[in-house]
């Protein structure tokens, strides 16, 4: 098969880091895949041997996902959106992919529905038209009114053959966060979670005995870090590192130094996934491939879930998380470092936290149903 994947993150990393996780599996099971990235680049991420065309990249204004800034910082103008739109249909053009996967849409955004609504009419105009995906995780925004999930509905019925839940059912099914109707269950296909394969120990056992602070890039996760550095001196006996993503990572983090903190502060690692295997416990927020990776790796957790701008994605996937042990939930307007210090030592102290009983294999079963609902095809 040939494989379309169109994706534009503009907050965090999580929605393209997904998608790439899909176009592996793809690329395992010997099909063709593109990922269109509208997003802007994040170079952190494992995109090896996969094949990746750039849109002029969008970002957010913080958490304002209406006002979308271009490269240059400032909105995106007509024009800009214009060359955005262009390129995505020319990229469904050049492959004519038996499957096109859109990430998010229209679950979510919004703001984007023109350049979305054109890459799928061209799809439908193909002479052989591809089998058409949605590509949604476990917990989405919930729709602020009634009419969005209408509008979502009219969308998903005119266009899409199925929606993929990146969920395990037995842990989170859909209706926890948007409301399901008769049609949109008829679409449903839960995946399993998809993540990569379980990262295993470092060969070093880097970040052994640690606190392993991550907050992806961007700003909002200042307040988180800036906590942290302050529970890492009450602390002393805990080494506290904190990894700073993001393409301003060095600024950042000669910022955060000017606190004298003890804690080791150093850009985002491509390793840090196996260095949870040997964290004493990691703080973070819990967007959705960061609660993966601490599922798979067992590492004790104290979870800040992201909840600026009414989001509650974060709030929801946290809320259902907290049971287990080993995870703490603190939400961000009771963060303090007393706080902090208390969630982390408790979490250290649960009894260890087994992996087994949640699926992962969400990527490679995406493959499978995209091949049942082609026949086939190529």
């Amino acid at each position: 098969m040939k494989v379309l994947i169109a994706v534009t993150h503009l907050l965090g990393t999580g929605h393209l880091a997904r998608a790439l996780t899909l176009a592996r599996a793809f690329l395992a099971a010997d099909h063709k895949v593109q990922v269109v990235t509208g997003g802007f680049p994040a170079p952190h991420l494992n995109a090896e041997g996969i094949e990746l065309i750039q849109l002029p990249p969008l970002r957010s204004d913080g958490v304002n996902f209406t006002r979308l800034l271009a490269e240059d910082g400032l909105p995106a103008n007509a024009d800009y959106f214009s060359r955005r739109q262009s390129a995505l249909c020319a990229a469904l053009q050049d492959l004519q992919p038996d499957v096109l996967l859109t990430e998010l849409y229209p679950f979510g955004r919004r703001s984007l529905r023109k350049e979305f609504l054109a890459l799928l009419d061209a799809a439908c105009a193909m002479k052989q038209r591809p089998v058409v995906l949605s590509s949604i995780r476990d917990i989405l925004a919930p729709p602020s009114n009634p009419e969005k999930a209408a509008k979502a509905d009219a969308i998903i019925g005119q266009y899409y053959d199925a929606v993929l839940v990146h969920s395990d059912p037995g842990a989170t099914r859909l209706e926890t966060s948007w409301p399901v109707s008769s049609m949109l269950a008829e679409k449903l296909r839960y995946t399993g979670y998809v993540a990569p394969a379980a990262a295993g120990p470092h060969p070093l056992a880097a970040g052994k005995g640690e606190v392993l602070v991550s907050a992806g890039g961007g700003s909002v996760g200042t307040p988180l870090y800036l906590c942290a550095l302050e529970a890492a001196r009450r602390m002393p006996d805990t080494p506290w590192r904190l990894l700073i993503g993001g393409a301003d990572s060095r600024e950042r983090i000669a910022e955060f130094a000017k606190a004298g903190s003890p804690a080791l502060l150093e850009p985002a690692r491509k390793d840090f996934r196996q260095m949870l295997s040997h964290a004493a416990a990691s703080v973070s927020m819990c967007g959705y491939n960061t609660a993966l990776d601490l599922l798979q790796a067992g590492t004790p957790a104290v979870l800040i879930p992201f909840d600026a701008g009414n989001e509650t994605e974060q709030g929801l996937r946290a809320a259902s998380l907290s049971p287990l042990n080993g995870i703490q939930v603190i939400k961000t307007e009771q963060l303090n470092p007393e706080r902090l210090c208390a969630a982390v030592k408790a979490a250290m102290q649960a009894p260890p936290r087994l992996s087994g009983g949640f699926r992962f294999d969400g990527a490679a079963r995406s493959v499978e149903i995209a091949a049942e609902l082609t026949g086939g095809r190529g």
